[in-house]
């Protein structure tokens, strides 16, 4: 058996860093083995940082329980014990450290918003633009980090309709999408939305959402220029972004229309053929079928459908004809697995698959 890739979390302690910390247990290829945090964690086994705040439906790792918790500038004892980091840190922190650890040659595959539009940092979905990783050795040169580099995974809530709509588009050239997204309240972490305000409620607006959802695709889509991502401007999207009160799971309701109107066989057939990733990379955590396609008029719902493939397939249903655009269609994805650390996890997979770890 190979040697397993010695794995560090920055942002431990949290709902996202938990996740992580969760799916990575018994993963064939990544050991977790360095966990930091806010200086309230520091020195404390992880089982004491988190005690009585562990949010996960499985019991901490018996591997992670006793790692102690260093501080997020401990970066010398994180080179000693990990060959690269998921980072989990909330945004106003992220870039600092981000930079810090890739500076001293780690690799970071990144949650947070921060480096998203940052013109040479790739942001990636394995199953649409894996070619964008070619950016990391223009960005180790430019930077001048010789072994650390940053990559980004896009926001949660573009994940129930990204991969569609980029296999339409580069079939049929999308021009103009409409979405309007339900988002589960563990998207907004814990705390999270007070429980007064989201019970019996649905909130119709969530900072940064749709601003993120109607311009991270476009460098998603986009090209590499030289040193930097160009943005594939082609296509518009206008995005309404609700929390509402389920647990996990974001649905988004999309209609969109083409240069080329597709027939709903060609657009079924599209999306039922698709394989994701290359088989022959046998990533652990890619989904068999990272669209899953339901025909039944009452499909995808939240409950039912989010957990489909480990978490890590896009549930679609309810392809009808639009009457203002062309086409329209319900779209499923479990935000913290897919839409955050499983999303995470399949990236650095691929970069293990690429030699790039």
């Amino acid at each position: 058996m190979a040697k397993k890739l010695r794995v560090g979390i920055l942002g431990a302690t949290g709902m996202v860093g938990q996740q992580y910390i969760s799916l990575l247990e018994g993963h064939p290829w990544f050991e977790v083995t360095y966990v930091a945090a806010s200086p309230q964690s520091a020195g404390k086994t992880y089982m004491e940082a988190v005690a009585g705040r562990w949010h996960m439906q499985k019991d901490i790792p018996q591997n992670v329980m006793s790692l102690k918790v260093s501080p997020i500038d401990d970066i010398v004892q994180a080179k000693k014990q990990c060959d690269f980091v998921f980072s989990a840190l909330d945004t106003p922190v992220a870039k600092e450290w981000e930079e810090k650890y890739a500076a001293a040659g780690l690799p970071v595959v990144s949650n947070a918003s921060t480096h998203r539009h940052t013109p040479d940092v790739p942001m990636v979905i394995p199953e649409v633009n894996p070619h964008h990783l070619e950016m990391v050795p223009g960005q180790q040169k430019g930077r001048g980090w010789k072994e650390g580099f940053i990559v980004v995974k896009p926001n949660c809530s573009i994940q129930s309709y990204m991969l569609p709509l980029a296999l339409l588009h580069r079939r049929y050239g999308l021009r103009s999408v409409v979405v309007t997204t339900m988002q589960s309240i563990s998207g907004a972490g814990h705390p999270g939305v007070a429980s007064y305000d989201i019970m019996d409620n649905v909130i119709p607006y969530i900072r940064g959402e749709e601003r993120k959802s109607e311009y991270e695709p476009q460098k998603i889509l986009g090209t590499i220029k030289g040193d930097k991502f160009a943005y594939d401007e082609s296509f518009a999207i206008s995005a309404h972004c609700n929390r509402v009160p389920t647990i996990d799971g974001h649905m988004a309701c999309v209609s969109f229309s083409c240069a080329k109107k597709p027939s709903r066989e060609e657009i079924i057939s599209l999306w039922k053929s698709f394989r994701g990733v290359p088989q022959d990379l046998k990533l652990p955590y890619a989904p068999e079928k990272p669209i899953i396609y339901r025909e039944e008029e009452n499909r995808p719902q939240t409950r039912l459908d989010r957990d489909t493939d480990k978490g890590m397939a896009v549930t679609l249903g309810r392809l009808r004809e639009d009457p203002v655009l062309q086409w329209k269609f319900v779209g499923l994805s479990h935000n913290t697995i897919r839409g955050a650390a499983g999303g995470g996890i399949l990236i650095a997979e691929l970069l293990k698959a690429k030699k790039y770890l």
